[in-house]
């Protein structure tokens, strides 16, 4: 659920049937976060907020709602950009190379710039897009190999080498980006 606040702007509400109380943090988009008890309505989660709102100023690094929305806005451009490019990029080195992987799922994770799951599912950030294309390309490349060796081991590494005999440069370079939007 989300709270639409004068204050605030968007707030999310998570419902969890693990949760005892009313905890509030601060979501990955800068937005207040709720967590509340799964038998918590609406009404009492909104009452709770505005009975809390000097605690959550005084405490939370909150952004902006206007900036929440300028974020949302780029995440959505970026998302498209994403859609047009990645999936065919990934399809043409997977066939390039005899990769087979099940499906392809974008995400905008703040941590990683792509994974491979044990289902052979390859998902790749949608901020490979604010990087040039010879990194974005390694990490296509690198979570291909991935379905091979599901590890980091020096067969893994191997493989990459020998699709980008550039990798160490690359991984290095990647380093100075942050996959998150």
């Amino acid at each position: 659920m989300i709270i639409k606040d004068d204050e605030f702007g968007e707030v999310i509400v998570r419902k969890s049937p693990l949760s005892r109380g009313i905890k509030f943090s601060v979501s990955t988009s800068g937005r207040l976060a709720m967590s509340v008890p799964a038998q918590t309505t609406d009404f009492w989660a909104k009452r709770f907020l505005n009975r809390n709102r000097e605690m959550i100023r005084e405490k939370l690094p909150l952004k902006n709602p206007k900036e929440q929305r300028a974020r949302d806005y780029q995440k959505k451009a970026l998302m498209k950009k994403a859609r047009e490019y990645l999936p065919y990029r990934l399809e043409y080195y997977a066939k390039l190379y005899g990769y087979k992987y099940e499906k392809c799922r974008l995400s905008h994770a703040n941590t990683r710039w792509g994974s491979c799951s044990s289902n052979k599912t390859i998902s790749l950030n949608i901020g490979l897009m604010n990087v040039p294309e010879v990194l974005r390309d390694y990490v296509i490349l690198h979570e291909l190999a991935h379905l091979n060796h599901m590890d980091h081991s020096r067969d893994f590494w191997a493989e990459v080498g020998s699709h980008d005999k550039n990798y160490k440069i690359h991984e290095k370079k990647l380093k100075h980006f942050s996959p998150g939007i």
